[in-house]
C-alpha cells in the first residue's frame, strides 16, 4: 500500500517539478502594467527646443552639427549637458497615470495657463508638452498635450529638467581656454603680484623672485580659475565703475602658448559673489567670492615647502658635509650568495666600508622630511655663508640637488642650490640629520 502511494506521489511530482524548472528558466514575470510614452521620438532626432519657463523666460535652442546653441532671445553657447538632459527626457517620458480624459476645468491642475511649456521639432514635426502644478504628494506633475483635453501625470523630476530660464540653459564658463595647455599664470592684486610658469611639466615661481612652486597648490588654482562659472549676468552693464571694474581689485591672466585669457574682479555683489569680467568680452557677471580670496594669497602660500625631491627609493648617492668632513654613501648592485643581484649601500669617503642599510635609510629619511616653515628673500644674516651642514643627493639617475643648513641666534635656515633666498627651518631638523649621520658613522 505504501509503495503504491509513493508511486502516485512520484507521478504527480515529476511534471510539477519540470514545470517549475522550465518556468524559472523564463525569468521573473513582470506583471506591472506597461506605461505609454508621451512622445514617440528618438533623442538624437530632436533638432530644436523652445522652453517657456515658470519665470516667463522664453528660450529657443537649436542644434548646430553635434552641438546646441541658444538662438533666442540671445545668441550664446549652451550648457550642453542641460540640453542633452531635455532631449533624453522628451524621448523617454512616460504617462504615469491618466487623471481625466475630458476635465471640465483645467484650472484645478494648473493647466489653464501652464507653468512650463516645452516645444520641440524632430523630423520637421513640432510637438509640445504643457506642465501644470505638482500633485499634493509632490511625486508627479499634471500635464497635457495642447491638442488634447486629457490630463495625465508625469514624474515631478521633470520640473527641474524643463523649468529653465535662458541663463540656466547657457554655457556659464567664464574663460575659453584649454586647461591642459595652460603654461603660465599671473595674478595682480593691488601691490601684490605673482607669476607662475610651467616648465618641463613643473610649476615654477617666476615673480616676484624665482623659486620652486608647490605643484598641487598652483595647479589647483589654475583649475579653479579656468573652470570658474558665472552665477548671474548683469544686464546692460555699461558703467564699469558701478561694479568696481574700472579699477579691478584683482586681475588674473592664464597663458597657453601665445594665447591668453584674462579675468578682472571688481567689488562685492550679493550672496557671496563678486562682479567680474572677461577682458575680451563686454559682459559683466558675478562669480563666487571665494576665488577672489584665493587670488589675494601671498606667494609664500604657493612655494614648495619640501627642501628635497629625492627619496630613499630613488637615491643613488648621498654626500653629507659636517664639521669640515665629507661623508659619501653610494648605492651599488651586488650578487648575493644565490647569484641574484641586489642593492647595497657602501660608504666611499672618508673611508670605504660597508654600512647598515637601515641606518642609511634613517639618515635619508631625516634629511628628506625637512620642510620650510617660511622664507626670506636674502641669505644675509642667515649664517649660510658658513654653513653648519650641507647635504647633496643624486637621484633618478641624472638628477642632483644640494641644500646647506645654518643656525643663528634668530633661528635656523636652509638654502637650496640654484634657488634665490633662503627657507626658515626648525632647528631640530639639523639636529636630527646630525644624529642620524652619527648613527651611520
Amino acid at each position: 500500500m505504501r509503495g503504491t502511494r509513493f508511486l502516485i506521489l512520484l507521478v504527480i511530482a515529476i511534471p510539477l517539478g519540470w514545470y517549475a524548472y522550465y518556468d524559472s528558466k523564463k525569468g521573473p514575470v513582470d506583471d506591472s502594467p506597461k506605461k505609454d510614452k508621451v512622445f514617440t521620438v528618438d533623442a538624437d532626432k530632436i533638432d530644436e527646443i523652445e522652453i517657456k519657463s515658470e519665470s516667463g523666460d522664453r528660450t529657443t535652442v537649436r542644434k548646430k552639427g553635434t552641438d546646441w546653441e541658444i538662438v533666442q532671445p540671445i545668441s550664446a553657447a549652451t550648457d550642453q549637458a542641460a540640453v542633452s538632459g531635455m532631449t533624453s527626457n522628451l524621448s523617454s517620458v512616460e504617462i504615469q497615470r491618466v487623471i481625466d480624459e475630458n476635465p471640465p476645468d483645467l484650472k484645478e491642475y494648473g493647466l489653464d495657463s501652464p507653468r512650463v511649456e516645452v516645444a520641440f521639432k524632430a523630423n520637421g514635426q513640432q510637438r509640445r508638452l504643457q506642465l501644470g502644478q505638482k500633485t499634493p504628494a509632490g511625486s508627479d506633475i499634471y500635464a497635457k498635450l495642447p491638442d488634447s483635453k486629457r490630463v495625465f501625470l508625469v514624474p515631478s523630476f521633470l520640473d527641474s529638467t524643463f523649468n529653465r530660464s535662458t541663463f540656466d540653459l547657457r554655457d556659464k564658463s567664464v574663460l575659453k581656454l584649454d586647461r591642459e595647455k595652460v603654461d603660465s599664470l599671473e595674478v595682480n592684486s593691488g601691490s601684490h603680484s605673482v607669476k607662475f610658469e610651467k616648465k618641463n611639466g613643473e610649476w615654477q615661481i617666476a615673480q616676484p623672485s624665482a623659486g620652486r612652486a608647490e605643484f598641487s597648490a598652483v595647479d589647483g588654482l589654475v583649475s579653479r580659475i579656468s573652470s570658474v562659472q558665472m552665477k548671474s549676468i548683469v544686464p546692460d552693464a555699461t558703467d564699469l565703475k558701478k561694479y568696481g571694474l574700472d579699477k579691478p581689485v584683482a586681475t588674473v591672466r592664464l597663458g597657453s602658448g601665445s594665447s591668453q585669457a584674462s579675468l578682472a574682479i571688481g567689488s562685492a555683489g550679493e550672496s557671496g559673489s563678486v562682479y567680474a569680467k572677461d577682458l575680451s568680452r563686454p559682459a559683466v557677471f558675478t562669480i563666487e567670492s571665494s576665488l577672489a580670496d584665493d587670488l589675494k594669497k601671498d606667494v609664500s602660500e604657493y612655494r614648495q615647502k619640501d627642501l628635497f625631491d629625492a627619496r630613499s627609493f630613488n637615491t643613488s648617492r648621498l654626500d653629507v658635509i659636517h664639521n669640515n668632513q665629507t661623508s659619501t654613501f653610494e648605492k651599488t648592485k651586488v650578487k648575493n650568495k644565490d647569484g641574484k643581484e641586489e642593492e647595497k649601500w657602501k660608504q666611499t669617503a672618508p673611508t670605504a666600508r660597508d654600512v647598515d642599510a637601515s641606518k642609511i635609510e634613517a639618515l635619508i629619511s631625516a634629511v628628506t622630511v625637512a620642510r620650510a616653515t617660511g622664507f626670506v628673500d636674502s641669505t644675509a644674516q642667515t649664517g649660510l655663508d658658513k654653513p653648519e651642514l650641507t647635504v647633496a643627493f643624486k637621484y633618478d639617475e641624472n638628477k642632483d640637488e644640494r641644500v646647506t643648513f645654518a643656525r643663528t641666534k634668530d633661528g635656523a635656515y636652509a638654502a637650496r642650490a640654484g634657488v634665490p633666498g633662503a627657507a626658515k627651518v626648525d632647528a631640530s631638523v639639523i639636529d636630527s640629520i646630525v644624529k642620524a649621520l652619527g648613527e651611520v658613522k
